[in-house]
């Protein structure tokens, strides 16, 4: 369902992020509120792509309605 997106506790904390980036969904997020395109993202991160905006957006939304299940190592 999200091949793209991943949570690590030694990249940005264990934030989502795109696979194979340190972008955070999050920060996605916000570019996309403060009114950049998905065209204009893409253009200033070449390393992301449509599909990374998509998954990004929809791993978001699966967040609120509380269907994510984070899989993440604790650190003693």
């Amino acid at each position: 369902m999200f091949d793209r997106i991943t949570c690590d506790p030694e990249i940005l904390g264990g934030k989502p992020i795109v696979k194979g980036t340190r972008v955070s969904v999050e920060m996605i997020l916000e570019w996309l509120g403060s009114g950049a395109s998905r065209d204009e993202i893409i253009a200033k991160h070449p390393q992301l792509t449509a599909e990374d905006i998509r998954q990004a957006t929809e791993y978001a939304a699966a967040a609120f309605r509380n269907d994510i299940v984070v899989d993440a190592k604790v650190s003693s």
